[in-house]
């Protein structure tokens, strides 16, 4: 007699809870829609001040952004580069994405030797380079 009314009153427990399957199933379709809706922006690390141009044209965005700092100092993917790893970089970044190009994005302040130093290591690697400018 003990053992049913024991049993009786677990049942009782169980059906007193809510159910959160369906919210936790809400909650997660809500999840991957935004994560699949996002735009992700890439940044190169540092913010600079692009040297005027009056013939700069738009172009799409480029995957692999390079920035030359007014102290110049290269940045890419959020890391200070330095001049050597630059090429090394680009190609680690070429191979996740072979249809990214280079924007260099260069501080009007910077030298045209480091500018020119990331040029070459972009060509060497193979890949088509832009300097970004404002128009």
């Amino acid at each position: 007699m003990r053992r049913s009314i024991t049993h009786d009153l677990s049942s009782e427990n169980d059906e007193e809870g809510i159910n959160l399957t369906p919210m936790l199933d809400v909650v997660f379709i809500m999840l991957i829609f935004f994560i699949v809706t996002a735009s992700f922006v890439k940044q190169a690390g540092i913010d600079v001040l692009k040297p005027f141009a009056s013939t700069a044209v738009a172009k799409k965005s480029a995957n692999i952004l390079i920035a030359i700092s007014a102290k110049n100092e290269i940045w890419i993917d959020n890391r200070n580069v330095k001049p050597a790893g630059v090429r090394l970089q680009i190609e680690r970044l070429r191979a996740e994405n072979p249809e990214g190009a280079v924007l260099i994005q260069a501080d009007k302040d910077a030298f045209a030797e480091t500018l020119m130093l990331v040029m070459a290591a972009a060509r060497e690697a193979h890949v088509p380079v832009s300097i970004a400018a404002v128009n």
